[in-house]
């Protein structure tokens, strides 16, 4: 028998308010013809619940269906599920090729990522692959005014759907696009009418580590900042062809996580730092923040430092006079 590759289980983590239309988009995954073994991963509430032939009873049952998905119900913590899944696994019980975390419609998907990076077994086994916003074009603009946890969804999402097209009018739509933009403007955005979009699209793209990113679009950090509304989440974006000094950075990142840390939703970037021919990539969710070397600065390339920070109550003034002092003497 062959032996597994050592490659991380990518985890990609659905999220959306209250009848976005999440669900949709779960069941038209399951149901395409992608020859892919998935474990899925749904809330305890069962809000609408997998259509029910697709929904196990029971605590921590796992059940493979009949087009090769696997479906287990949460019953308890994540991290108890998903250990489970990995001996599952390595006790040659089930095998599968990818997971898919579909979170209530009420949840903050920071902690659903965090059990990542937080859990030491879980990191060696699984890498998240991206975060999935699934947005109801008609009901949104309410949901936004009325509840944070919309807005944080927006705002950790790598990809927005935006669904429901067919319900409202252009007008609309450019309008919820420049809200959007204001919250997330890294995000990639799809327009679709219940979920009809190409699963390519959402599954194995990579996108939470934004070196892939920057790969597609080397543009994609630029500020988009408006203000057309007063969202309590909101985007800064940084862009500075002068290197930066590592030091600098690390103690300006390091006080920035410690006294805003609960308010900085989601932080990422490429850092061209002074002295080192390596692009470094840093990423954070909260106070979780991690930075790594990257490919070689390519010889025609413009060496350039690019960061987007997505959170509450952001002093764009404030983080630009800080991150001005981490430029290199």
């Amino acid at each position: 028998m062959a032996k597994m590759k050592p490659n991380k289980i990518p985890v990609t983590i659905l999220t959306g308010y209250l009848g976005a239309g999440k669900t949709t988009l779960l069941n038209r995954i399951l149901t395409e013809k992608h020859q892919q073994k998935i474990a899925v991963i749904v809330n305890e509430y069962g809000e609408v619940g997998i259509d029910n032939q697709l929904v196990v009873d029971g605590d921590e049952e796992i059940l493979e269906m009949n087009n090769g998905c696997i479906c287990c119900t949460v019953r308890g913590d994540l991290i108890r599920i998903l250990r489970t899944l990995v001996f599952s696994m390595e006790e040659g019980k089930v095998k599968f090729d990818r997971v898919l975390i579909e979170t209530t419609g009420l949840a903050d998907p920071a902690p659903v990522a965090q059990t990542f990076f937080m859990d030491e077994l879980l990191s060696n086994k699984f890498e998240v692959d991206s975060i999935i916003t699934v947005v109801d074009s008609k009901h949104i603009s309410r949901h936004l005014d009325g509840h944070d946890e919309a807005q944080e969804q927006i705002a950790f999402a790598d990809v927005i759907i935006v669904n429901k097209t067919d319900l409202v009018s252009d007008d609309d739509l450019k309008s919820l696009e420049r809200r959007l933009t204001n919250i997330n403007p890294a995000a990639k955005r799809l327009h679709a009418q219940n979920c009809n979009i190409n699963i390519k699209e959402v599954l194995g793209i990579n996108t939470f580590d934004v070196k892939q990113k920057l790969e597609v679009d080397p543009n994609f950090l630029a500020d988009h900042h408006h203000h057309h509304h007063n969202d309590k989440v909101s985007s800064i974006a940084f862009r500075e062809e002068k290197p930066l000094d590592l030091e600098k950075v690390d103690n300006w990142m390091g006080d920035l996580v410690r006294e805003k840390g609960e308010d900085l939703l989601r932080y990422k970037g490429i850092l061209h730092i002074k002295g080192m021919e390596h692009r470094i990539v840093f990423q954070g969710l909260h106070m979780l923040f991690s930075g790594h070397p990257d490919r070689k600065w390519k010889e025609n390339e413009t060496k350039l430092s690019e960061l987007v920070f997505i959170g509450k109550d952001l002093n764009k003034e404030e983080l630009e006079r800080q991150f001005n002092n981490c430029i290199a003497n």
